[in-house]
């Protein structure tokens, strides 16, 4: 009798097992082979049961991913690219899962286009979208923060920057010293603006002064209809200067003093789910 108790016991444990090893493959097995996962792409991290996606706005904003860095100093520069993010905001807008968006923002802007594109296609969604600035939302990054329903900043984050820059160095009084003539071979006077070989000449600073008050009028209208705020009171803050977290809440540039976790409490309060995150 004992030995068929124990021969039944190893049946069991042996069972056990090879039902357990079984599991784990078939597991492997959905994940790299199937669509049951909405993660494969190795940037994304999902858990089974997700329902509020995170995407992080990180450094340079650019238009695409495949951007070619020439400089040193810029090698290892976080870039965002306004198509990944895009994408993404697809993936997550067709997700049934997904509940709620939270955009981490760390960034001193980037290209005017790109951070448009980005404002406009969170502006877009159908789902509730809370931007969270970390260190900083500047310039193109603050535009992309005002697409989100609601913004989130720490007292001492960077926060503003609203305005146009075209400032680059001019190496032409370098050049004469160094006796190096500039020759201008270009099919109009104004092909070769903005070259840092030449001085600019009085047009063509008219010329592109122009296109920096359009950017900057437009810049202002964008924060001011996302913001709920009059144009004027924006104006006032348009000067390029940036303030802290504390003194933007004050001037209606964010709603609240937070960071993630006071964001999950509001999506838990408002929105009644229990966040369970997915990394994009």
């Amino acid at each position: 009798m004992k030995e068929k108790i124990k021969t039944i016991l190893k049946i069991i444990f042996f069972a056990i097992i090879v039902l357990t090893i079984t599991m784990y493959w078939f597991d492997q097995y959905i994940f790299y082979f199937t669509d049951e996962y909405d993660f494969l792409d190795e940037e994304i991290v999902c858990p089974w049961d997700s329902n509020v996606a995170v995407i992080k706005i990180y450094g340079k904003i650019v238009t695409y991913g495949e951007m070619l860095i020439d400089s040193e100093e810029e090698l290892f520069t976080d870039i965002t690219s306004s198509e990944t993010i895009l994408e993404y905001i697809n993936q997550i807008e067709e997700d049934p899962h997904i509940e709620a968006v939270i955009v981490e923002i760390d960034s001193y802007g980037g290209y005017p286009v790109a951070s448009e594109e980005i404002m406009n296609a969170l502006k877009k969604m159908t789902k509730p979208t809370i931007a969270v600035i970390r260190e900083a939302a500047v310039s193109g990054a603050y535009l992309v923060a005002t697409g989100a329903d609601k913004i989130y900043a720490s007292e001492m984050s960077d926060i503003g920057g609203i305005g146009i820059t075209m400032s680059y160095l001019d190496y032409s009084q370098q050049n004469k010293k160094e006796g190096i003539t500039y020759q201008q071979l270009s099919s109009g006077k104004f092909k070769d603006t903005g070259d840092p070989d030449k001085e600019l000449t009085f047009e063509e600073r008219e010329l592109l002064l122009k296109d920096i008050k359009k950017l900057h009028r437009i810049f202002v209208e964008k924060v001011a209809e996302n913001r709920n705020l009059d144009i004027e009171t924006v104006e006032e803050l348009a000067d390029g200067s940036t303030m802290l977290g504390v003194d933007a809440k004050e001037k209606g540039l964010i709603d609240e003093i937070g960071g993630l976790y006071e964001v999950e409490e509001w999506i838990r309060k408002e929105l009644k789910i229990e966040s369970e995150i997915c990394v994009y």
